[in-house]
């Protein structure tokens, strides 16, 4: 059965135009519905009358003989939707009860009370593009001056690194110099310092040894008679010379260089006959106490003996290569902290600050202050090097996103965008921060290749990939960070809104044309 042509008229007010086709039929294929003449269907299958187009019967495999009807499971129907877009349904829904097509046609034969809302959603569609034009009319106008921005920036920065290059050219005498002086520079440099921290260091060392034997001086003075002597010494059987056991008094006495007693002055003289062996009743309890067997008194591994000079926490003087004498040294054993001023390392024990190192002489401060002019002047260049060879664009317009960061807060995140380098996460009530990537590439089409960042290398997860971070860029007025999801494990999604994307709007004419044949 033939069903009757359709008079379709568009609904745009502006004009209208008659076009005859069977029902469901787009305009695109209506050169091959021809009343009068043998249908072909449209896969090439066989040729039925024409009659018999629409007739609900399905004759072709392919369903191109019944666009009207729902006889065919794989057919499609044709809405035309005048007022709005046209669009293709399956063909089990016509006449289903439901309106799928906004101009009801789809229901011609169900009986279903459909309204035509065509105009409407038209209307609806046309504001909603609207929007979308002036928003991307101001982006675009925004998009134009962040090009002129641009290029002032970049004619600025080209400006600085040529005067950065002829300023380097000009430096080029003074960095052979200073290249020469890399060798008559730094390595003076080096040395200068190298003899000042050997030296300072030299005089750390002294003034523990010194503090050390003020100590052990005391300790051996058993009878505190300000002297040591040979009685004394026999105390101590660890100072057994050639350690066979016995630590006779002549042993004791070639300690002591040859006499039965010395005072503070004298043991100065003797202290590095005794300073390798001599273990303090501190030592010897801790070492008798705790791991006596592994560690018999005579026998005390030199590495502790060299942590207990390390852990005495004498100080120097303060400012000058200065070592005090030894009765000074016994003076701050005895007299305790409220002892004279003292200088302090450059090293921290027992999260004690123990001073800062003499500062160099002019000569070496000199040579110091020369390589650090020169470097940052390195510094700077390479950085203006580095921004100018970043792509940020066909006409530097993602320029301005350089060293900026854009944040989004969620329910449990803080989101931080950087273009160009990093995406990150934070936990919004506090915790420690985890990459998201680092600037990989411009990822998008080969015909829009800007309008997607790809962020890769991030932390890694547990068990798995490292993090990486997709972000998609959308045309807008405002620079922000829309929204971010994680719709794979470890690989986030995140949209980002800038006017550097903008591409100028067509005409709404051509957007929603006021009128077209259907």
């Amino acid at each position: 059965m033939y069903c009757p042509y359709l008079l379709l008229l568009l609904s745009l007010g502006v004009s209208a135009v008659e076009v005859q086709r069977p029902r469901g039929v787009p305009l695109s294929k209506r050169q091959f519905y021809e009343e009068g003449k043998p249908f072909t269907c449209l896969d090439g299958s066989r040729t039925i009358p024409f009659d018999r187009v629409n007739d609900d019967y399905c004759d072709c495999q392919d369903g191109s003989d019944e666009p009207g009807t729902a006889a065919c499971p794989n057919g499609s129907f044709h809405c035309t939707n005048a007022g709005f877009r046209p669009a293709f349904i399956p063909s089990s829904r016509i006449n289903d009860g439901i309106c799928d097509c906004c101009d009801t046609t789809d229901e011609y034969n169900s009986g279903a009370a459909c309204q035509n809302t065509c105009r409407e959603l038209g209307r609806k569609e046309r504001e909603s593009l609207q929007k979308m034009a002036e928003i991307a009319k101001e982006g675009f106008m925004l998009k134009q001056q962040l090009i002129q921005e641009a290029k002032r920036g970049l004619e600025e920065k080209k400006g600085k690194l040529a005067e950065v290059q002829t300023s380097k050219k000009d430096l080029e005498d003074k960095v052979e110099a200073l290249r020469s002086v890399k060798e008559a520079a730094e390595q003076p440099e080096k040395e200068a310092k190298e003899r000042h921290l050997k030296a300072w260091e030299a005089v750390i060392r002294k003034e523990k040894d010194m503090a050390k034997m003020a100590a052990v001086f005391l300790e051996l003075d058993a009878d505190a008679d300000g002297s040591v002597s040979v009685a004394e010494l026999l105390l101590h059987s660890e100072l057994d010379q050639d350690s066979d056991g016995t630590f006779t008094e002549t042993e004791a006495q070639g300690l002591l260089g040859g006499v039965d007693k010395v005072d503070t002055v004298a043991f100065e003289a003797v202290w590095s006959n005794i300073k390798d062996k001599y273990i303090s009743e501190e030592t010897r309890e801790s070492v008798s106490d705790t791991d006596s067997e592994q560690y018999p008194e005579d026998d005390i591994p030199e590495d502790e003996e060299e942590e207990d000079e390390d852990d005495e926490d004498e100080d120097p003087d303060d400012g000058e290569y200065k070592v005090t004498s030894l009765s000074f040294s016994i003076r701050l054993v005895l007299d305790g902290p409220g002892s004279p001023p003292t200088t302090r390392t450059q090293e921290k024990k027992d999260d004690e600050d123990e001073g800062t190192m003499p500062p160099y002489d002019q000569e070496t401060q000199n040579l110091i202050d020369r390589m650090t002019t020169f470097f940052c002047f390195l510094f700077v260049h390479r950085n203006i090097e580095k921004e100018i060879s970043f792509d940020f664009g066909p006409s530097a317009e993602f320029g301005y996103l350089y060293n900026q960061c854009y944040e989004l807060t969620t329910s449990e995140y803080i989101y931080r965008l950087c273009p160009f380098s990093r995406v990150s996460q934070k936990p919004k009530y506090g915790g420690s921060e985890t990459s998201l990537g680092t600037w990989g590439k411009w990822a998008g089409p080969d015909d829009n290749v800007y309008s997607v960042m790809k962020y890769e290398h991030g932390t890694g997860c547990w068990q798995g990939p490292n993090r990486s971070t997709t972000v998609k860029l959308t045309c807008g007025k405002e620079t922000v960070v829309t929204s971010t999801s994680e719709p794979s494990r470890c690989e986030y999604l995140m949209e980002f809104t800038t006017p550097a994307v903008c591409q100028e709007p067509p005409s709404l004419d051509s957007m929603h044309p006021d009128h077209e044949e259907l």
